[in-house]
């Protein structure tokens, strides 16, 4: 009977047992030898020794991703404090495993597991604030400095008011910090709502509300429970794993980002948006090796350094970013759109037989719907002609139709007998 609750072996051990109390154990188990065993909760110590190695795993993927950042992106400080924070990160989970926030350690490693707790978490939260806060939420560090600061002044007011805190008795030991406890509770409910301007703002808030939970558990599990509740210190000891890997997921996510936006801007014209000419090239090169071949039209805008000098750069800007989204509307699932150089802009199409009519609306669709007309030429491919000569052949065509007239479509190469052009309809 040793495995029995402690309250069935005390029945069984009374002298005398009122007979309002008596019963048979027969009908409340199915042996009554034998009785049912507490709930065995895992060791403190094995809680602890997962959550840390998880934390520090999780942590360790950061710290790669983080230098990665820092060496494409120098001139941006925040990767600077992200790879100085996630290593301090990884310290305090090595403190939290060597049990140095318990009442067993001196008191003094008990004080500097809980402050350098509350430095990284704020340093941490500003740094992913920083990286997803909206270009016009203009966050500040001042506000992050001053909770760090307090992080000092509260713990050496609380030491201060009691110098006994940090003596060497086993019995000033077990006394907790609890200004310093309840504070780093004050700081996660604070950062969480100034969230306001920050981009995911629900993916992040979802991670300081569960950083949030842990350490209301963990402040309930010390002050009110003392470790009688091991459901209690579980979640104060898992949580931050979840909160580490929501900020990874984070991370990962902003570092796809970026990859894009490089990878974006190797292959795209800034201003327009469309393929550069080296891409341009390559993607003609797939569409030409894909198909039965391939439609050149070049475009070029007509009079656009008189719009540039009446008008002003923003203007013809903007009617070149407008007839680069009709190139690209028009190049959907036909091929693709790129610009050639300055108000010279290229579509290739693998739909040959549909290319003078696509050059001719897009002509006409930017006479009618901008402040300006462009010159077309339209070139084919044949056998044994590259990429290169079919664009250097719709460009001829192009300065052909520019010279007789401006606002036309001249072709050339036409998988028919001949050459023809076609004028606007004015």
């Amino acid at each position: 009977m040793n495995n029995c609750h402690p309250l069935i072996t005390a029945l069984q051990s009374a002298d005398s047992i009122p007979p309002c109390l008596t019963y048979d154990l027969n009908q409340a188990y199915a042996d009554k030898t034998e009785c049912i065993p507490m709930m065995n909760w895992p060791q403190p110590s094995a809680i602890q020794l997962l959550a840390s190695a998880s934390s520090i795993t999780v942590l360790a993927l950061m710290i790669f991703m983080g230098v990665k950042l820092y060496r494409s992106y120098r001139r941006h400080p925040v990767y600077r404090l992200l790879i100085l924070v996630l290593p301090l990160l990884m310290i305090r989970q090595f403190m939290l495993l060597a049990g140095m926030d318990q009442g067993e350690s001196p008191p003094l490693l008990q004080l500097a597991t809980r402050m350098l707790g509350i430095f990284t978490f704020i340093i941490i939260n500003f740094v992913f604030m920083k990286l997803y806060s909206s270009p016009g939420a203009k966050l500040r560090g001042a506000p992050f400095t001053i909770m760090a600061l307090l992080t000092v002044l509260i713990a050496g007011a609380e030491v201060l008011l009691n110098p006994s805190l940090l003596s060497g008795t086993e019995q000033v030991r077990s006394v907790p910090f609890v200004a310093l406890d309840f504070y780093g509770i004050l700081v996660n409910f604070l950062i969480l709502l100034d969230t306001r301007g920050v981009e995911l703002r629900t993916k992040y808030s979802a991670s300081l509300i569960v950083y949030f939970a842990a350490d209301l558990a963990l402040v309930t599990d010390r002050y009110v429970f003392q470790g009688a509740v091991p459901a209690l210190l579980i979640i104060s000891r898992m949580l931050p794993v979840v909160y580490f890997t929501l900020l990874f997921l984070l991370l990962f996510e902003w570092v796809v980002e970026r990859l894009l936006t490089t990878y974006r801007s190797s292959i795209t014209d800034g201003l327009t948006g469309l393929y550069n000419r080296r891409h341009f090239q390559q993607k003609a090169e797939l569409l030409l090796r894909r198909g039965k071949g391939i439609a050149v039209i070049f475009c070029d805008i007509d009079n656009f350094k008189k719009l540039n000098d009446t008008q002003g750069h923003h203007r013809a800007d903007g009617v070149l970013k407008q007839i680069a989204e009709m190139m690209r509307e028009l190049a959907q699932g036909l091929g693709a759109a790129g610009r050639y150089g300055g108000e010279e802009l290229l579509l290739v199409t693998g739909s040959r037989e549909s290319a003078s009519e696509l050059a001719e609306t897009l002509r006409r669709r930017i006479e009618e719907e901008t402040i300006v007309t462009v010159s077309v030429g339209v070139s084919f491919s044949r056998s044994g002609v590259s990429v290169e000569q079919i664009v250097k052949e719709a460009d001829e065509a192009m300065y052909r139709s520019k010279t007789t007239g401006k606002n036309r479509v001249t072709i050339v190469n036409a998988p028919s007998r001949g050459s023809r052009s076609k004028k606007a309809a004015l």
